[in-house]
């Protein structure tokens, strides 16, 4: 479920359902997953469920994928710079001339 799906702040358990191809059981687990991690949140209304965004659960999730975000964009960053000095030595070494080189 996309942030911009919820425009309103709410949505009953049944529209969330109607945009997607899974069962309903299957959303209601999905649903009670995010609820209990803390990302989403659910209202009764009589018999409805009614389901809004919790931005401040997004916080830790943000800052724990902040976390490996940073730590790959270091190993990345490096092994590029690895590679562009491996390039830069074998494009600037001394080629061997003569019998055996075919040239």
């Amino acid at each position: 479920m996309r942030h911009r799906e919820l425009p309103a702040g709410q949505l009953p358990a049944g529209r969330i359902a109607s945009r997607f191809t899974v069962s309903r059981p299957a959303i209601s687990q999905h649903l009670r997953v995010l609820r209990d991690a803390g990302l989403i949140a659910e209202r009764r209304e009589g018999t409805r469920r009614l389901y809004r965004l919790r931005p401040e659960g997004f916080a830790s999730v943000s800052e724990f994928v902040g976390e490996f975000w940073d730590a790959g964009l270091a190993r990345l960053t490096a092994e590029a710079e690895r590679q562009e000095q491996a390039a830069r030595a074998f494009s600037t070494a001394p080629r061997l001339t003569g019998e055996g080189t075919g040239e």
